[in-house]
């Protein structure tokens, strides 16, 4: 029987007892449904995972014990960079999710001229911890120790500045195709824009600071499939796709 993984902050040791927060408290114990000495695997993002014991499952608290450290990695030897234009709802959502379960190492929101989306107060750090959220439960389920690195939400001129490796800007009116590419090391900085595509100069912004346009295909593909398509064809070229 599969037994259910979950993504904890915490220290974990072996043979000591931790306490879940509320949030993975109640997953446990309403989605999940387990009880009393019941088997969960615990991850903390910092590679591998423990093999636990649940000793107290109860609306006052639920209490883990760590049993049995296993060391395991499922991570990509392309450290992948994904510069994302910030789209709407469940696209954005969607993109999000994907990168993580395709081996993304680092998720940049992007703020562009043509993004729909408008952060104003609280909005900003609610959208980051919503994003955050699933980077978290996207690793759970597809077996990754690492959890992905979410940055800021940043805008676009000031980030493009500071990427590293094969850097790579779709663009469906591109000439080249990835195949005519090679990254120099293990590192590849993918940049896609939100729903309406990049502004003209956004696109030379980027060219400027060594961002090659590349196209994928003949067809235009949403922002959502773009960045599902972009980052499984770079693990097929470079990454650990067989």
């Amino acid at each position: 029987m599969r037994i259910s993984r979950l993504y904890v902050d915490l220290p974990l040791a072996l043979n000591e007892q931790v306490k879940l927060d509320d949030d993975s408290g109640h997953y446990v114990r309403t989605v999940l449904r387990l009880k009393k000495d019941d088997a969960i695997i615990l991850f903390n993002g910092n590679g591998g995972e423990y093999v636990c014991v649940l000793a107290e499952v109860s609306r006052k608290a639920v209490l883990v014990t760590v049993k049995t450290w296993i060391e395991r990695s499922v991570e990509s030897p392309l450290q992948v960079t994904l510069g994302l234009g910030i789209s709407r709802g469940d696209r954005m959502d969607l993109s999000v999710q994907k990168a993580v379960e395709l081996g993304v190492y680092q998720i940049t929101p992007l703020m562009t001229e043509r993004c729909v989306v408008q952060f104003k107060g609280e909005k900003k750090p609610q959208r980051l911890q919503h994003w955050q959220k699933i980077v978290q439960h996207a690793a759970e389920q597809s077996g990754r120790t690492v959890l992905p690195e979410l940055s800021e939400i940043m805008a676009l001129q000031n980030w493009v500045s500071n990427q590293q490796g094969l850097k790579v800007l779709l663009d469906p009116y591109a000439e080249k195709s990835l195949a005519q590419l090679q990254p120099e090391d293990v590192k590849v900085t993918l940049l896609i824009g939100p729903e309406g595509g990049f502004a003209d100069h956004e696109r030379s912004v980027a060219i400027a600071t060594g961002f090659i346009p590349v196209r994928l295909g003949s067809r235009i593909l949403r922002t959502e499939t773009a960045a599902i398509a972009a980052l499984a064809a770079v693990q097929m070229l470079w990454g650990d796709f067989p």
